[in-house]
C-alpha cells in the first residue's frame, strides 16, 4: 500500500480544510504513575487516580497540571478522567499531558471515541489490560490550537445545559420517590378519602376468634381509623408450602430467586429457566397466581412481587417469604403495605447479618399491619394502584428524557469534531495544526 492510499485508509471521516487526521502518541507525553494501590490514605490532600471510575485520595503527589488519566487494566478500561492540579496516580494508570495540544480536546475526543476503540484491543485472560500502542496509535481529528479551544469552549457550554436539563430530571426522580413514599404513607391511615366509618370492621366480617389477636392501642405503631384495627402477620397468614421441583410433571421449571425481581417495578420479571436436574437447593416454595412474595434476604433492596402467573412449573427460592390469600386481609393490599417505607425500616431493624443481612420467616411474621374493613381494603389497593401507573408513567417518561440527554451529550461530540458547532474560522487559521 503507498503512502497515499495509506493516508485515506487512515481517514475515518472527511474533515474540514485545515483540520488533519493524527495519531494520538506523536502529540501527548504518556507516563505511568508509580503508587501500589496500598499508598492510598483517605485523609490524604491530593486525588490518587487507580484503575477505578473515581480517585481515591492520597498523601503525596507526583505530576501537576493539566492531565488525562486512562485505567490501564480492569473494568474501567476505555473510561477517560480530566485533572488540573496536583495529584498521584496508580503504576498501570496512563497519564497523558502535552505541550503541543490541548488536553481537554484531547478528553473530550476520548470520551467519544476511547470506549469504541478498545473494545477489541485486550489483552489479559484473568485482568483485561491495554497495551502503550492502544494509545500511541489512537486517530482523532486535529483542528487547529484557537480552533481547539473554542470547540472545547463549546463543548462545555452545551454540556452544562445537558447537565442542568440532567439535574432537572434527577429532582423529578426524587419528587416521584417521595410522592409514591406519600401516598402509601397516606393509604395505610385511611388518609386518602376512600374511607367509610359506618362500615363493619373486620372483626365482624372475619370472625369472633380474631378478637383475641388484636394488638393493644398502647402498642400500635400509629393512629388509625376507629373502623380498622392491627394485627400481626401470623395471627392470619397461612403457611408456607413446600415444592420439591424433581416431583413436577415436567423436565423444567421456572425458578423465582431474588435476581428474577424488579425491585423498581415491583414484579417478577425473569424467572430462571432450570432442568429439575439441575435444581439449586433453595429451590423449595411454592408459589402460584395471586401470591405475593417478599425477599427475607437484604430487605432494604425491597425484592418484593406479586405472582401474575398460574404457570404451575413455577417454584421461587427460599430467600422469600410467601404470603396467600387469606380471608382477613387482600393479597393486593398486602402487597402495598409491604412496599411501605414502614414495613422496610422494620425488616432492617430485624435483619442480622454482614455479608447478606437477613430475617428469619418468625419475625417477618412479627410484623404489625393495619387491617381496614375488607371492602375498604379492595378501594384503597384500587385507589394506590392508579395513584402509582401515574407515576410509574411519570417515571418512564422521565427515564425515557435520561437516556436521550446521555445520546445528546454524543451528539455534540460528534459534531464538535467534524467541525459542525460552528466554531471554525478557517479564514484566520490558514494551514494545518502542529
Amino acid at each position: 500500500m503507498n503512502e497515499i492510499q495509506k493516508s485515506i485508509e487512515e481517514r475515518l471521516y472527511e474533515l474540514p480544510e485545515n483540520w488533519e487526521w493524527v495519531r494520538l502518541g506523536s502529540f501527548v507525553n504518556i507516563k505511568t504513575g508509580k503508587k501500589d494501590s496500598n499508598h492510598g490514605n483517605r485523609e490524604g490532600a491530593y486525588p490518587f487516580f487507580t484503575c477505578a471510575a473515581a480517585p481515591i485520595r492520597s498523601d503525596t503527589y507526583s505530576f501537576e497540571g493539566e492531565a488525562v488519566l486512562l485505567p490501564g487494566n480492569g473494568a474501567n478500561v476505555g473510561l477517560a478522567l480530566y485533572y488540573n492540579g496536583k495529584f498521584e496516580a496508580y503504576q498501570r494508570t496512563y497519564v497523558l499531558t502535552s505541550e503541543k495540544i490541548s488536553i481537554k480536546y484531547v478528553y473530550y475526543h476520548l470520551l467519544l471515541g476511547w470506549e469504541r476503540h478498545n473494545r477489541n484491543k485486550q489483552f489479559g485472560s484473568a485482568t483485561n489490560y491495554i497495551k502503550l500502542a492502544n494509545i500511541k496509535d489512537y486517530r482523532l481529528p486535529l483542528a487547529p490550537l484557537d480552533e481547539q479551544r473554542r470547540i472545547v469552549e463549546k463543548i462545555e457550554r452545551l454540556f452544562a445545559k445537558v447537565e442542568k436539563a440532567a439535574h432537572v430530571v434527577e429532582e423529578v426522580k426524587e419528587s416521584v420517590e417521595l410522592r409514591r413514599a406519600a401516598i402509601l404513607y397516606r393509604a395505610f391511615r385511611g388518609e386518602l378519602g376512600t374511607n367509610l366509618p359506618e362500615e363493619r370492621n373486620i372483626l365482624e366480617t372475619a370472625g369472633q376468634w380474631i378478637r383475641t389477636k388484636l394488638i393493644a392501642e398502647n402498642m400500635q405503631p400509629y393512629r388509625i381509623p376507629k373502623n380498622w384495627v392491627w394485627l400481626c402477620l401470623k395471627d392470619f397468614l397461612p403457611p408456607m408450602v413446600s415444592c420439591d421441583p424433581s416431583k413436577l410433571d415436567c423436565k423444567e421449571f421456572l425458578y423465582v430467586d431474588i435476581d428474577s425481581i424488579d425491585n423498581r417495578q415491583f414484579t417478577i420479571k425473569r424467572p430462571k429457566m432450570i432442568n429439575v436436574s439441575e435444581a439449586p437447593s433453595r429451590a423449595r416454595r411454592a408459589i402460584c397466581k395471586g401470591d405475593v412474595i417478599i425477599s427475607m434476604v437484604r430487605p432494604y433492596l425491597m425484592n418484593v412481587a406479586k405472582v401474575l402467573s398460574d404457570d404451575p412449573a413455577l417454584v421461587a427460592s427460599t430467600a422469600f417469604y410467601v404470603c396467600r390469600k387469606n380471608e382477613v386481609v387482600n393479597t393486593d393490599y398486602l402487597y402495598y403495605y409491604l412496599l411501605t417505607p414502614f414495613v422496610t425500616n422494620e425488616l432492617n431493624i430485624r435483619a442480622k447479618g454482614h455479608n447478606a443481612p437477613s430475617v428469619r420467616n418468625k419475625e417477618f411474621l412479627e410484623l404489625k399491619i393495619p387491617v381496614p374493613p375488607a371492602e375498604e381494603q379492595g378501594r384503597i389497593a384500587k385507589k394506590i394502584a392508579k395513584l402509582l401507573d401515574a407515576l410509574n408513567e411519570e417515571m418512564h417518561i422521565t427515564t425515557e428524557v435520561e437516556e436521550r440527554l446521555s445520546f445528546v451529550k454524543q451528539g455534540i461530540l460528534n459534531k464538535a469534531f467534524r467541525g459542525a458547532l460552528g466554531t471554525g474560522e478557517p479564514e484566520k487559521e490558514g494551514g494545518k495544526a502542529r
